[in-house]
């Protein structure tokens, strides 16, 4: 029995190849794999010695030859191919060991593998199901259990090659999707037109195609129901903040509290880092629920959990800020929470929480990725679009009435807006020294949504800012901004009555700001 081992990755290798030479497999390697190989006393066969050709451009090749490929490609099955094998000379290669150059640690045409997939692929091709397939290992971690099985019986089984080849593709697919990614790079905003467009044609944004490759890392608790299966997947190779967050307590995530962890930690991140301040989020079923930001994090969770402590019961609470001994008073008395999150927690906060809310998740987290392009599942296909973005600067907003707001009114009006772009539409928000004390969410009419956010609010709004996500397509929206207190509004603008609308907040006193984006999320 032939071994074909040539890895990049050689964690684990050297033992693995001692065992299997002691089993009499003989072993065939290449370049740096055979000469670790070599060095340990393990008897190694040269790749060029089983081709008769060097190495050559630098390793460009060195198994790309008839008497690798014919070796592995060869169905054991068809008397026709054997007598090919013996014709030209060719040794049977039954067990091929193989990862690909870590093309993501320094992305380029260096490290795109040519042979290491061919040889896998190859490989994979001829897994078979009968005993004559070949077996392919591309993850370390396969290495025991196939020593187990080669030592107890002699080959590998028809299932087991079929893991390991599923294994393998998987394997080649990721690598290629990497490569794939690294080449789309310059393209996502390029300004050069898309072939036969002409000069005048806006580019298109977002790449041809989009190739995915994700590898389950956790089990959920559940899907979005208790009937559901649930798991978080990431990209293949590729760490995120989930994979450096750390859950001190309580019961395994579900789905929803991984979809609405994530939710309150991109947006306390967005709304802190806006303020330049202490900020507090609670999100319940994807939307926020309570806002808030200031100078004291005890002061904004308390604020931020008054803004709808009704809601607040098993939402997920997220924190910029450390936790500090003071917050975390506030929060002992505050309806239970699902999960909270933060970036970190003072000594004995972390102990308190667990005491006094023992199904409370406590998680601990780095700051959340850049965004990447946004995908969503549609029956039969996706839809794909640019991340999330504040497109318009406060600066750049137009004053369209008669009155000009005040600098409180304009730092409330950029708090609600800010608010505003992370609720799902139609969104209403109503804000007053920099808390959210009414959220309108999700209606299907933009007055209901600020009917909502009124309602919320109760007057503690009166006298700050209301937000719009989308504009007003009549004066009844304005009005009912008018009739929960607040002095300015905030909306994109571009209705068709928009001149109507500004006559309407005129008339009522108001201030009213064009922001020149639309905010809608769905």
């Amino acid at each position: 029995m032939r071994a074909l081992i040539s890895v990049w990755e050689k964690t684990g290798v050297v033992d693995f190849a001692t065992r299997l030479s002691g089993l009499g497999w003989e072993i065939v390697s290449s370049g740096g794999t055979a000469g670790a190989l070599a060095d340990a006393g393990v008897p190694v066969l040269a790749v060029e010695d089983v081709t008769g050709s060097p190495e050559m451009l630098d390793g460009r090749v060195k198994t790309l030859h008839p008497r690798i490929h014919g070796g592995i490609l060869a169905d054991r099955s068809k008397p026709a191919h054997l007598a090919s094998l013996s014709e030209h000379g060719i040794a049977a290669i039954d067990l091929v060991v193989c990862n690909l150059y870590p093309f993501r640690s320094d992305p380029g045409p260096e490290l795109i593998d040519i042979g290491g997939p061919a040889m896998v692929r190859a490989a994979a091709k001829n897994h078979g199901d009968d005993a004559g397939g070949v077996g392919v290992v591309v993850d370390p971690a396969d290495y025991e259990p196939v020593l187990a099985e080669l030592a107890e019986a002699g080959a590998l089984s028809a299932a087991t090659r079929r893991r390991l080849a599923r294994a393998a593709f998987a394997h080649t697919a990721a690598y290629d999707a990497a490569i794939v990614s690294w080449l789309d790079e310059p393209v996502i905003g390029d300004v050069e037109p898309a072939p036969g467009a002409g000069e005048s044609d806006e580019p298109a944004p977002l790449p041809p195609t989009v190739h995915l490759a994700l590898e389950r890392v956790d089990e959920c608790r559940y899907g979005e129901n208790p009937h559901h299966l649930g798991a978080r997947y990431r990209p293949v190779g590729e760490l995120t903040w989930w994979d450096h967050a750390y859950q001190h307590g309580g019961l395994a995530l579900s789905y929803l509290n991984f979809f609405d962890a994530d939710a309150a930690w991109r947006i306390v991140h967005d709304l802190g880092d806006a303020e330049g301040s202490a900020a507090v989020v609670i999100v319940k079923h994807a939307n926020p629920c309570g806002a808030a930001a200031g100078g004291d994090l005890a002061d904004v969770y308390q604020r931020a959990y008054d803004c709808d402590a009704r809601s607040a019961f098993g939402g997920i609470v997220a924190f910029n800020q450390i936790v500090d001994l003071n917050t975390v008073e506030r929060i002992e008395t505050a309806a239970q929470a699902d999960l909270i999150i933060a970036p970190g927690y003072e000594d004995g906060v972390v102990e308190r929480i667990e005491a006094k809310r023992r199904n409370t998740r406590v998680l601990e987290a780095p700051r959340p990725d850049e965004a990447g392009i946004s995908l969503r599942q549609i029956n039969g296909g996706w839809l794909v679009q640019s991340p999330h973005a504040f497109a318009s600067a406060p600066e750049d907003w137009q004053v369209v009435t008669q009155r000009k707001p005040t600098a409180a009114e304009l730092a409330d009006a950029r708090f609600a807006w800010r608010v505003c772009g992370h609720v799902t539409s139609n969104a209403i928000v109503l804000a007053r020294d920099r808390t959210a004390w009414g959220i309108g969410a999700g209606q299907q009419n933009r007055v209901e949504s600020g009917q909502l956010a009124a309602a919320k609010a109760d007057g503690r709004a009166a006298g700050g800012a209301c937000a719009s996500d989308a504009f007003y397509p009549f004066g009844d929206g304005v009005e009912a901004a008018a009739a929960a207190g607040v002095a300015v509004v905030v909306q994109p603008g571009g209705a068709l009555r928009d001149d109507d609308v500004i006559a309407r907040a005129n008339d009522l006193g108001l201030a009213m700001l064009f922001t020149g984006e639309r905010q809608f999320r769905h």
